[in-house]
C-alpha cells in the first residue's frame, strides 16, 4: 500500500470540521485512501443503484442509518442529500461526521458551495506524485517511461499496461461523466476535441483553432474545456499579470492532469516513442508541473502557479508564488546542462527584481549546481 501525502492533511481536518470533501478525478484512489485511513468509519457508495434510490427516497432514513462516521462516496448522485446533511450536521455539531467524496469536480462542488458552504474542508487527491511512487518504490527507472506509464493507482496497483488502461478510462469518461455534466450530442467530437487538446500540451489556448479543427463553435470550445477542467482531465495555467515589460501574452497555456492519458490520446504506443516524439518536451514540462499542483494539493491548498511570457518571445516556464514571493523555473527535458536555461529567467529576474537564489533550472540530467543565474537540479533527484 502506498503511503498517500494527503492522509495528513485528511486526518487534521477531520478534526476541525464536521464535514470532509474529497474530489479528484475517477481512479485517483480516494476511495482506498478514505476507506484505508478510517477504519472505524461506515462505507457507503452512491453508485450503488439500491442505496442511491434509499438516499434520494429517503434523505431522514438514509441519514439516520448512517447517522456517524461515515463514508458517502460519489456523493454528488443525490444532489438533494446535501442540504439533509447540511441540517443533521448543524444539529448534531460534531468533527468528522461525514467524510464525503466524488469524481465529478463540476456537480460536486456545485452542491457543495450552495449546501455546505462554511462547514466542510474541501481536499484534492490527484493520481500518485512522482514522491509517492519513490518513497513507494514504484518510480519508473526512466523519464519516458514514468511520462509515458503516468500515476493512476490502478496500473501500478494491478500491473495493468497503460495500452490496457487508458483507452478504456477514456471510454469511460466520455460515455459516463460527460453525459452526466453535459448533453453534447456527438460524442465522436468531443474525442477528437479531446485528442486536438493532448496535441497543445504547454502551448498557448487557442479556442479558435480548437474548434476550427474540431468543425464546432468557438462557445462549444469553450463549454468543453470547461468540462475537461472540471473533471480533472485538462488544466489551464494562466500568464502573469504583473506589468514589468509591455505587451505581455495573456493567454493560459493547456496541460494535462496526467501525461500517461495525454500519451494514450496521442496514440504512442511505448515509451520509446517518446524520445523522439514531436511533443516530448511539452510532456516532461507538463510532468514535472504536475509535481508542483500535487505537492500545492497534498498540503490542502491551491497551486499559486502562472507561466511569463512576453511578446518578442522571453518566457518563463513556471512562476510559483508563496509568501509574497515569487519563484522561476525553465523545464528541461534534456539531459544536459546549459547556460541558455536561464536565457528567459534572467530576461525576466532583471525586470522584477529577483535575485538568483529564487532561479531555477529543472532538467532530465544528473548533475547538479548552483550557478550565478540560479540553481540547476535534476528531476531525478527531486
Amino acid at each position: 500500500m502506498i503511503e498517500r501525502v494527503l492522509k495528513h492533511k485528511l486526518v487534521e481536518m477531520t478534526n476541525k470540521y464536521p464535514i470532509v470533501t474529497l474530489t479528484g478525478p475517477r481512479q485517483s484512489g480516494k476511495s482506498t485512501l478514505l476507506k484505508t485511513s478510517f477504519l472505524d468509519y461506515k462505507y457507503v457508495s452512491l453508485e450503488d443503484p439500491d442505496m442511491r434510490l434509499f438516499a434520494t427516497d429517503d434523505p431522514k432514513g438514509f441519514l439516520t442509518t448512517y447517522s456517524d462516521k461515515t463514508i458517502i462516496d460519489e456523493v454528488q448522485h443525490v444532489p438533494s442529500l446535501f442540504s439533509y446533511i447540511q441540517t443533521y450536521t448543524d444539529n448534531e455539531n460534531r468533527e468528522g461526521m461525514y467524510l464525503l467524496a466524488g469524481s465529478h469536480n463540476f456537480l460536486l462542488m456545485e452542491n457543495v458551495n450552495q449546501s455546505l458552504a462554511g462547514r466542510t474542508a474541501i481536499l484534492k487527491l490527484l493520481p500518485f506524485s512522482h514522491h509517492e511512487m519513490k518513497e513507494g518504490g514504484i518510480l519508473p527507472e526512466k523519464v519516458d517511461e514514468e511520462i509515458f506509464k503516468g500515476s493512476y493507482p490502478r496500473i501500478y496497483d494491478k500491473n495493468i499496461e497503460p495500452n490496457d488502461y487508458y483507452p478504456f478510462y477514456i471510454q469511460t469518461y466520455v460515455e459516463r461523466d460527460v453525459r452526466l455534466m453535459r448533453n453534447i450530442g456527438d460524442l465522436s467530437k468531443f474525442i477528437r476535441f479531446l485528442k486536438l487538446c493532448a496535441g497543445r500540451i504547454g502551448q498557448l489556448l487557442n479556442l479558435s483553432s480548437l474548434a476550427n479543427e474540431c468543425g464546432i463553435s468557438v462557445t462549444a470550445a469553450t463549454v468543453w474545456i470547461s468540462i475537461l477542467e472540471a473533471s480533472y482531465i485538462c488544466y489551464l495555467l494562466k500568464p502573469d499579470f504583473n506589468n514589468y515589460a509591455k505587451r505581455l501574452v495573456k493567454t493560459p497555456k493547456l496541460y494535462f492532469y496526467d501525461t500517461g492519458l495525454a500519451c494514450s490520446l496521442l496514440e504512442i504506443q511505448s515509451a520509446e516513442q517518446i524520445s523522439t516524439h514531436f511533443l516530448r518536451g511539452g510532456l516532461f514540462e507538463n510532468l514535472v508541473i504536475n509535481e508542483f499542483i500535487k505537492e500545492a494539493y497534498n498540503k490542502g491548498v491551491e497551486p499559486n502557479l502562472t507561466f511569463w511570457r512576453d511578446s518578442t518571445g522571453n518566457e518563463v516556464d513556471l512562476l510559483r508564488t508563496e509568501g509574497g514571493k515569487q519563484y522561476a523555473y525553465e523545464i528541461k527535458s534534456g539531459a544536459t546542462y546549459s547556460s541558455d536555461f536561464f536565457k528567459g529567467i534572467s530576461k525576466w529576474a532583471k525586470l522584477s527584481g529577483t535575485t538568483p537564489d529564487r532561479c531555477f533550472a529543472i532538467y532530465n540530467g544528473d548533475r547538479e549546481m548552483k550557478t550565478s543565474l540560479g540553481e540547476v537540479f535534476s528531476w531525478k533527484n527531486k
